[in-house]
């Protein structure tokens, strides 16, 4: 199930100030190794106020043994994430890097 956008955009302002506005969403499919890594839509926003990200990339996704929460993803569009995709892999290798999954 589909997160409402509207959700996407508290996300981004909660997390990085500025103010966001729906730009478009993206279909992304992240491999690695020739294993789907992540798959869904990711929604990028443009971000007013922020002082040094003009954009903003946002996601989410179910979490939990039984899906029963859900993770948000908020990305600015800064140093190497330059598209959706960048976001998502950074965000996995975040993940990684700390341990968890994405």
């Amino acid at each position: 199930m589909e997160v409402d956008p509207e959700q996407l955009r508290e996300a981004i302002e909660s997390q990085h100030g500025g103010t966001a506005t729906l730009v478009q969403a993206v279909p992304v499919h992240e491999v690695f190794q020739g294993e789907t890594v992540w798959e869904g839509v990711v929604h990028v926003f443009d971000l007013e106020g922020h002082p040094t990200a003009s954009r903003a990339y946002a996601w989410s996704h179910l979490v939990g043994d039984e899906g029963e929460r859900r993770r948000f993803f908020a990305v600015l569009h800064a140093g190497p994430v330059k598209s959706p995709a960048d976001a998502v892999r950074a965000a996995i290798v975040a993940e990684y890097r700390a341990g968890g999954s994405p």
